[in-house]
């Protein structure tokens, strides 16, 4: 029962507008009320009802290590007794930013912020900054953050300039930015085509916000030479792939190298941050070392380094934590596909190290087109069949999932019964 949950989403939308602060929390996409959350415990998440269920979204994948985990909480709560922000340099700064320079071959310096958006939003001002160029290219399904030149939605045309897809973002913002087909390097070439003042290309190396759809080997590869050749600069966006995919996120399952890249979620432990990187001779523009402008007031939060200090130290020291997550995560989707194909679903699943999708789609998916034809009908049916039963997965067929690593066998053994019960029940 969720009488409480219901009663709390009934003051929230009298203050929050939709009564939830982001969007996708809401449940629009699969009905119901969203359950109002009391603690999260390891792989557990518990409503103010007293429910608990099984958390495959961890926090949208910043929750390697689960909730409430121990070291992390202690990090935390040795640098808040220090200080919440100073708005000042400190030395967790500077220590985190090595460990994770010291990962990447590509990367020489990084910036952090506060959030995925504003490290998207920055990277790209840098980009422009030091190629000269004004347009960018992105990919439809492929989500960057809510700033307006990103908010755009496909013309009627492979090569098109993007048009705002949300009221409040005028034209005029948008009217640099192409967009591309994901997995269809034609596309690409058709935005080069249409333009010669290209900064940059952004693309999520591993999409989530279209459910899970990594992108081809050969793909990056000719992406990569087309930027070569045109001067162009290749983002990679691994806000949510980044650390969660493996410990080099998409680099570890392709050669390709980009010019830049984002971060997020995971190198916070929890805590809202992001941050972009590149190459020194990239990051020599940016301010105060360069004329590209860039601020934060909270920017390096001593609490949010402290939390992603715990846990990239300790993924550093144990990357082997990915293979057991992704066995993990295989065993979810392997025995999912078998369910589903006892009762005559047709499902498509796909895994990258801890991060992990499924639709509910005749054919397999390759970008945001085939994944707009699966079953949301059913996605959503299914989806409150599994929230009933105690199993919390992302509340859109367009997102991934994320194992943590107190969610174990015995948990994905007992998801499987579930997710066996409600398919008898609503097929």
């Amino acid at each position: 029962m969720l009488n409480r949950s219901i009663e709390a989403y009934n003051e929230a939308l009298q203050y929050i507008p939709g009564g939830v602060d982001s969007p996708v929390r809401a449940f629009k996409s699969v009905g119901g009320t969203p359950p109002f959350i009391e603690k999260g415990e390891g792989a557990f998440l518990f409503d103010i009802d007293g429910n608990r269920y099984i958390d495959y979204v961890q926090s949208w994948g910043p929750l390697i290590f689960g909730h409430a985990d121990k070291e992390t909480l202690e990090a935390v709560c040795d640098q808040a007794q220090k200080g919440l922000s100073f708005g000042a340099p400190t030395l967790l700064e500077t220590e985190l930013a090595k460990e994770i320079v010291e990962i990447f071959d590509a990367i020489d310096k990084i910036r952090f912020v506060s959030s995925g958006t504003e490290a998207v939003m920055s990277a790209i001002r840098l980009a422009r900054g030091y190629t000269g160029k004004d347009d960018i290219i992105k990919f439809e399904g492929c989500y960057h953050g809510h700033s307006d030149s990103l908010l755009v939605s496909a013309g009627s045309g492979a090569a098109t300039f993007g048009m705002p897809s949300s009221p409040g973002v005028p034209a005029d913002f948008t009217k640099h930015t192409l967009l591309a087909r994901y997995n269809d390097i034609e596309s690409v070439k058709q935005c080069f085509s249409a333009s010669d003042n290209i900064a940059c290309v952004i693309i999520e190396p591993i999409a989530g916000n279209m459910g899970l759809v990594p992108a081809d080997e050969a793909f990056l590869q000719e992406l990569r030479e087309l930027c070569d050749e045109h001067g162009t600069l290749l983002i990679f966006d691994e806000v949510m792939s980044g650390f969660r995919a493996s410990l080099k996120g998409a680099q570890g399952f392709t050669s390709v190298v980009p010019d830049m890249v984002t971060f997020g979620k995971v190198i916070g432990g929890g805590m809202p941050v992001g941050a972009f990187a590149a190459r020194a001779e990239i990051m020599a523009h940016l301010s105060p070392e360069g004329p590209v402008y860039q601020a934060g007031t909270l920017s390096g939060n001593p609490v949010a380094m402290a939390a992603g200090l715990s846990v990239i130290r300790r993924l550093k020291k144990d990357p082997s934590i990915y293979q057991v997550l992704e066995a993990r995560a295989k065993g979810l989707v392997g025995g999912f596909e078998k369910i589903a194909n006892n009762y005559g679903v047709p499902l498509q699943v796909d895994v990258r190290g801890s991060m992990f999708g499924f639709f509910f789609n005749e054919n397999e998916v390759k970008n945001f087109d085939d994944a707009q034809k699966s079953d949301l009908e059913f996605f959503a049916k299914f989806h409150q069949a599994m929230i009933q039963r105690g199993i919390y997965f992302a509340c859109s067929q367009f997102e991934a999932g994320f194992i943590c690593t107190p969610l174990d066998e015995k948990l994905i053994d007992e998801t499987l019964e579930k997710i066996d019960d409600a398919l008898k029940k609503i097929v």
